[in-house]
């Protein structure tokens, strides 16, 4: 699962399922024999090489990525899914390594050094590049613009190159749990209030730089992969100002003539709860241009079409993301492989599964009525770049996708199931009631039929503070008007984004019946005569 927070609010109750209130549904005999290829030995047959060491991690962009789509789509045409993008079952990604061609920093004319005094991160850097010049900084704390602290108050910014902090907020008391999404929209607030005043270029105070390691240069250095989706380029043509991380030396240069230090002001500001913005007159020029380099990224595919020939047209898309983040080289201990045998190889392997189950129900003469999309997506954890594909290049037509119902995290106990009498028969259901009371009531009657697994809503909770629904791939797809359904098992802590991630960890009874009730929730929906309708706001509350 991907860390990042990507937008705000949530409006629905939260409640725990019980089953024994939701009026079952008639138990269909083919789904459960079907079913049966939804199974621990045949997950721990897909997720034991999915996670293994040989795939690196499969990071995006990487061999170990490309060893994993390969492997898919194998599995996906040896079972009789057929290729849905022009006969392939590979939606191709257009994604670049950014590497930094040239850059060039100089403080009252002396030139400072590349990763020792100041970084550049290509992939902020313009197509065209960036020079500029300045005899005057105007220095803004750390830009945090509220209602009862302003970081801007009295200060012109127009046109002007700012110095700031890279990160914290003086008004937030030391140990206090930060409300992410909260500390998101100031972010996007003051990226367009730096907009507004055409801000010539920003410099970032940054201790990271004081502490860059042998490991953390060559990763720079070997550069950065980005998707350049519609929105991302979109993105950038909007917040298109040059960025440059400097040394706590560096800032101290800057902040020489002012008879202050970076360290100074930060016990300042915090201590006054006041602002110290003030202008500094010191030259300083900066430039920087970058590369562009085409790398190997795809999103796979396998396409099973219905058997109704009305019905067929209308699709329920699969979906659980196949990358993890890779090799950690400074990762303590003598394993530096994160496996992500949880996140997300458990939910690509309850994919697979699936795949299985419908493709045996087609050959046997009873295949769902509906076309089903098994998709395994990557760019999960750089930022939901392949459902954020896929979702701007549509292989199937939005207004005909009825569904989609993701897998993300299947495999494990969450910690706050550890010790309990649920903790082998639980799943967070996330998001199924954010667009379709049609779904959420599906989703119960399905369970109270078949699995019988406790359902459990709390990241529905509009103050999650993880902000849980707009961190998987489903939200992509809820963004469209699409009904979702999120399944996740709750391991933030354990093992996660770790090497410890391993599949010697992994609960296989408890990943099959996760995906067996996917399954069965899917063979519902496939099968059913109407649609779910879309009913509610996508924040839980009924259309007006």
């Amino acid at each position: 699962m991907n860390k990042k927070f990507l937008t705000l609010g949530l409006a629905t109750l939260v409640t725990a399922s019980c089953f024994g209130q939701i009026k079952p549904l008639p138990a269909n005999k083919d789904a459960i024999k079907f079913s049966k290829a939804i199974n621990p030995d045949n997950a721990y047959k897909h997720l034991s090489v999915l996670a293994s060491d040989e795939y690196e991690g499969r990071e995006t962009g990487t061999k170990g990525a490309w060893m994993a789509a390969d492997y898919i789509r194998d599995y996906f045409k040896s079972i009789g899914l057929k290729g849905p993008v022009d006969g392939s079952y590979f939606q191709k990604i257009n994604l670049v390594n950014v590497t930094l061609k040239e850059s060039h920093v100089t403080v009252n004319g002396q030139p400072k050094e590349y990763q020792k005094d100041y970084i550049v991160s290509p992939s902020l850097i313009s197509d065209n590049g960036f020079t500029f010049s300045t005899d005057q900084i105007v220095f803004v704390g750390y830009g945090v613009k509220k209602d009862n602290y302003n970081d801007f108050n009295g200060t012109d910014i127009k046109g002007k190159v700012v110095m700031m902090f890279s990160a914290g907020d003086p008004t937030i008391k030391p140990g206090t749990r930060i409300d992410r999404a909260a500390y998101r929209a100031m972010l996007e607030t003051r990226a367009k209030y730096f907009a507004e005043n055409n801000v010539k270029a920003i410099i970032l105070i940054d201790p990271m730089v004081d502490r860059i390691t042998e490991n953390t240069k060559q990763a720079q250095n070997k550069g950065r992969v980005m998707v350049k989706t519609n929105a991302a380029i979109e993105a950038q043509k909007q917040n298109d100002i040059p960025r440059i991380s400097i040394s706590t030396a560096v800032a101290n240069d800057l902040l020489k003539g002012a008879n202050t230090t970076a360290a100074d002001l930060q016990k300042k500001i915090v201590e006054s709860q006041a602002p110290a913005s003030q202008v500094l007159n010191v030259p300083f020029s900066a430039s920087a241009a970058k590369n562009e380099a085409s790398v190997r990224c795809e999103n796979v595919l396998g396409y099973l079409e219905g058997s109704d020939p009305v019905l067929k047209k209308e699709v329920l898309i699969l979906t659980g993301h196949y990358d993890h983040i890779g090799i950690t080289p400074d990762a303590p201990g003598s394993d530096k492989i994160n496996n992500g045998a949880d996140d997300d190889g458990s939910g690509t392997t309850g994919v697979l599964l699936m795949a299985k189950a419908f493709t045996d129900a087609k050959k046997a003469g009873k295949g769902p009525k509906r076309s089903i999309l098994f998709m395994t997506v990557v760019g999960e954890e750089k930022g939901l770049w392949g459902s954020e594909w896929y979702s701007e290049h549509p292989v199937f037509p939005v207004a005909n996708t009825i569904a989609d119902l993701n897998t993300d995290m299947i495999g494990r106990t969450g910690e706050e199931y550890l010790g309990k009498p649920d903790s082998a028969n639980y799943i967070y259901s996330v998001g199924s009631k954010m667009l379709s009371s049609d779904l959420a009531n599906i989703s119960e009657q399905v369970n109270a039929t078949y699995t019988k697994m406790k359902l459990d809503y709390k990241y529905d909770d509009p103050k999650d503070p993880e902000q849980i629904y707009y961190r998987s791939d489903h939200y992509n797809f809820a963004k469209l008007g699409i009904p979702i359904i999120f399944y996740y098992d709750g391991m933030l802590q354990q093992d996660y984004h770790k090497p410890g991630d391993e599949v010697s960890k992994i609960n296989f009874p408890l990943l099959a019946k996760r995906a067996k009730l996917t399954y069965f929730t899917a063979w519902e929906l496939a099968n059913r005569a109407k649609r779910p309708v879309v009913d509610m706001d996508g924040k839980g509350n009924p259309k007006k």
